[in-house]
């Protein structure tokens, strides 16, 4: 007959071992619980992960496109650029072989330059403003170069050696300076340039050929 000592053992051998197996079944309950969770979570990080690459995506082809559009116009700019760069060393270049008396014989277009002015002016006494340093170039025998080319029997031309006329070519002013064209060899290319610059732009392609007034001299 069991005494009360070895019930009371046996009692608490059962109620330890009903501890133990609670405590399984809340151990593997936690566990799958929490597998559950992180089956779970990481259910939701790749939706959101994936979410987010079709964002980023839908931006790159936005962007795609967008700089895509812009191709033609950033690609004009840069054209345009170019030209107005290219025509600017043109025009440079002038200036500096105007300047230098490249290409050309300078008294031949002093001349020119003299008689041209003169034939549109209104009188006949002009003064021809020239440079003080062109004085030895231009030599003797001007005003009656022009004079001759005028072909103005009354015509009264005289030359003024100016210190203070630069860039080449010649000024002409009536006897009383009412009148006055500035026919300098710069001068001329800044009113000629306009209608230049578009001749050599269309020459080179650079735009398309369309008509155009008349030169300004």
């Amino acid at each position: 007959m069991a005494t009360n000592q070895d019930s009371a053992g046996m009692l608490r051998e059962e109620i330890l071992a009903e501890a133990r197996r609670e405590s399984e079944e809340i151990l593997n309950r936690a566990r799958q619980e929490a597998e559950e969770v992180l089956a779970t979570a990481a259910a939701a990080g790749d939706k959101v992960r994936e979410e987010q690459l079709d964002r980023a995506r839908a931006e790159a082809a936005r962007r795609k496109d967008l700089i895509l559009s812009t191709v033609p116009v950033e690609a004009g700019r840069m054209r345009v650029a170019r030209v107005e760069s290219l025509l600017e060393s043109i025009h440079e270049e002038a200036r500096q072989r105007l300047l230098a008396h490249d290409g050309f014989e300078y008294r031949e277009a002093v001349i020119t330059l003299a008689v041209l002015a003169a034939t549109q002016m209104a009188g006949d006494a002009f003064v021809m403003k020239v440079s003080e340093a062109d004085r030895t170039l231009l030599g003797d025998g001007l005003a009656e170069e022009i004079t001759h080319r005028v072909g103005r029997p009354a015509l009264s031309v005289t030359v003024s050696y100016e210190p203070d006329v630069t860039g080449g070519g010649v000024i002409v002013e009536s006897a009383e300076a009412h009148q006055v064209w500035d026919n300098r060899l710069l001068k001329r290319l800044e009113r000629m340039w306009p209608e230049l610059r578009r001749h050599i732009a269309v020459q080179v392609s650079f735009v398309p050929k369309t008509e155009s007034g008349g030169n300004k001299q």
